[in-house]
């Protein structure tokens, strides 16, 4: 069992720069890959990154590479997605899930979600 607390959204001006958590708690942290995940109004849930947990492999949409990085720090539970570069389009709740692989159907823990703007 993991549960999931996702932090750090808000309202940034484009080209600005934000750094999301996920804080998980659950002995069995270390077990799962952490996927971070985005929805916008009438939009369906999409990938955004997800890193392994045997070797931190990461993985990213291309609508986010080269802009965000994704981080794991298994001593304190955490996942972190650093996203720099900001663009109106990138608005949305995002979501960090434990699971598998990359698509949302692997992942059967999530957390509450986070809300972030991008306007000016």
């Amino acid at each position: 069992q993991v549960q999931l607390v996702e932090s750090g959204g808000g309202l940034v001006q484009p080209g600005g720069s934000l750094r999301l958590s996920c804080a998980a708690s659950g002995s069995t942290f270390g077990y799962y890959s952490i996927g971070w995940f985005r929805q916008a109004p009438g939009e369906e849930r999409a990938g955004v990154s997800c890193i392994r947990s045997k070797d931190d492999r990461s993985v990213y949409a291309d609508s986010v590479k080269g802009r965000f990085t994704i981080s794991r720090d298994n001593a304190k539970n955490t996942v972190y997605l650093q996203m720099h570069d900001l663009k109106p389009e990138d608005t949305a709740v995002y979501y960090c899930a434990a699971g598998w692989g990359t698509a949302a159907a692997g992942y059967g823990y999530w957390g509450q979600g986070t809300q972030v703007t991008v306007s000016s």
